[in-house]
């Protein structure tokens, strides 16, 4: 049996008052106790926000600089595989790159957690490799950027140092030496929350005077102080929205901030005007370079154009109609002179993102254009300032490029874009498609005259027709809405006398080939889904 009393067990502190055998009092005895557990995680999660404050602040230096967590995450996007960014897309829409972030934020927290508790538990140097190796892949990401100039490890290599010395600092403050011969390191918890305090204050200054650095990139304040100029033939205002008067009807030009935003790019690029220029070259006859300003210079001309993701769905919302100006691609290809040879236009971004397409989609007559501004202001800078590529007609992903810095004429024998080799078809015409906007699949809509409304699109051929089928009744055609031109998109409605019940509504639209919208359906990989909008209704008495 123990015999022990609670008054023999030492207080938690670590301390013991009880005199020395000769009955000298020589003062309070440390004796060793670990850290608990939670002071591990509190000093690696502090660590590696100390380390994230540090590389954020580095990655002010320069332009083209990248904090830690974006360039590990913009390696994860360039090295996923198709079906798994499809996924993304379509588990998180918009929002996908900042489900990357997250997902590499927690990850990274799970790791400084164990670096924690091996450093404040078990061993320094252990708790130090964990940090070492997590910013060696920083570092390898990061090397990864061409767009770097070579110093692109350089935010990881500081985050990592710095996580590192913040995680030495706190397990030294965690402990202090014994007060007595023979007592080992105690836990001191007002050091170690002083420490972690500090560190708070710190990183909330280093995080606060990077973003500061990196704001003198932004393009916002460089776009307020752009003068627009008048195409050469402004389009008339557009024609009364019939979205005003339908509850639910996307409208004619969607607005810039609702615009849909798809890239690979999870830190939008700093790009300034003053640095910034446009290339011509590859398989031509003059190669060309032009200014922003120079641009700017040249006939403009306006235009209202659908773009569309070969991810969007059947019914999805990665489609959007906006009205454009900008300098006619074909113009400035004929300036430079076309190699007979050539047969694709290579595109590339500022963040450096390719897409490629068929020479012939320039020079062809569509209204393709190194757009400027979108709806009535300067290009936003999440669309692409300052410059960016529409092709009518094509998915984004081979042709609207945006932050556009070059065309390359080249050859599809010698050159892929981006997507392609992860599985995605060269050829990229976007299919003829419609969407029910309104009433939303599932909802309940009271018995009476009810509005069944959407929008369609098939640039560059048009929409001549859209049918509704409701249940298993005969198709009937729905009235179209105005004309913004063939390579934009129509909105349509049809009036429904609805009886209690619940209904299948379905719609499909018919181009200006006289092609009809299949009933197929296929997934968006490789070449966009096709099929019709179906969604369920229940009306009510």
């Amino acid at each position: 049996m123990d015999e022990r009393s609670e008054q023999d067990d030492p207080p938690a502190d670590g301390r013991t008052d009880s005199p020395p055998a000769d009955g000298v009092q020589t003062g309070p005895q440390l004796t060793h106790q670990r850290p608990p557990r939670s002071w591990g995680a509190a000093a690696g999660l502090v660590s590696m926000a100390a380390g994230l404050g540090a590389g954020q602040l580095a990655a002010g230096l320069a332009r083209d600089l990248e904090p830690p967590v974006v360039s590990v995450g913009n390696r994860v996007v360039d090295a996923a595989p198709a079906w798994l960014k499809t996924f993304a897309i379509d588990t998180f829409g918009t929002g996908d790159k900042t489900a990357l972030i997250v997902g590499t934020v927690l990850v990274l927290a799970a790791v400084s957690v164990l670096a924690g508790m091996v450093a404040l538990r078990r061993s320094l140097a252990g708790g130090l490799a964990v940090v070492a190796g997590f910013g060696l892949v920083g570092m390898t990401a990061a090397g990864l950027d061409d767009n770097s100039g070579g110093w692109g490890w350089l935010p990881s290599a500081v985050a990592m140092v710095a996580a590192g010395a913040s995680l030495t600092l706190l397990t030294r403050l965690a402990t202090r030496p014994a007060a007595a011969p023979g007592g080992g390191p105690a836990a001191d918890r007002r050091r170690f929350l002083t420490g972690i305090g500090a560190l708070a204050v710190s990183t909330a200054v280093a995080l606060a005077a990077g973003r500061a650095l990196r704001s003198r990139f932004a393009a916002e304040v460089e776009r307020a102080g752009i003068r627009l100029r008048r195409p050469v033939e402004p389009l008339a205002a557009p024609p009364a929205d019939p979205a005003a008067t339908i509850a639910g009807l996307s409208p004619l030009l969607v607005p810039n901030a609702d615009f849909y935003r798809i890239d690979t790019s999870l830190l939008l690029p700093a790009v300034t005007v003053e640095t910034w220029d446009l290339t011509i070259d590859g398989m031509v006859e003059q190669p060309l370079r032009f200014t922003y300003d120079q641009l700017w210079d040249r006939e403009l001309h306006e235009y209202d154009l659908t773009l569309s993701c070969v991810s969007n769905e059947i019914g999805g919302d990665l489609v959007g109609n906006a009205r454009w100006v900008g300098v006619r691609l074909d113009e400035l290809l004929i300036e430079a002179g076309i190699e007979p040879d050539a047969d694709q236009i290579m595109t590339h971004s500022v963040d450096g993102f390719t897409a490629g397409f068929p020479v012939e989609a320039a020079l062809d007559g569509r209204d393709a254009i190194v757009a400027l501004t979108m709806n009535g202001e300067v290009l936003p800078a999440v669309h692409g300032y300052p410059a960016r590529l529409i092709v009518p007609g094509l998915y984004g992903y081979v042709s609207a490029t945006k932050w556009l810095s070059r065309l390359e004429l080249t050859r599809f024998d010698r050159a892929q874009g981006y997507w392609i080799p992860r599985g995605w078809a060269v050829q990229a015409p976007i299919k003829t498609q419609s969407r029910i906007d309104t009433p939303r699949s599932g909802s309940s809509v009271p018995a009476g005259a009810t509005a069944i409304a959407g929008v369609a699109w098939a640039p560059i051929r048009g929409v001549t027709k859209v049918e509704v089928q409701v249940g298993d009744g005969p198709w009937q055609q729905a009235e179209l809405g105005p004309s913004l031109g063939e390579a934009a998109w129509r909105q349509w409605w049809f009036s429904w006398q609805a009886e209690p019940g619940t209904y299948l509504v379905r719609c499909r639209a018919t181009d200006g080939t006289g092609t009809t919208q299949p009933r197929e359906v296929t997934p968006v990989a490789p070449d966009g889904a096709t099929g019709w909008h179906t969604i369920k209704v229940k009306v009510e008495r």
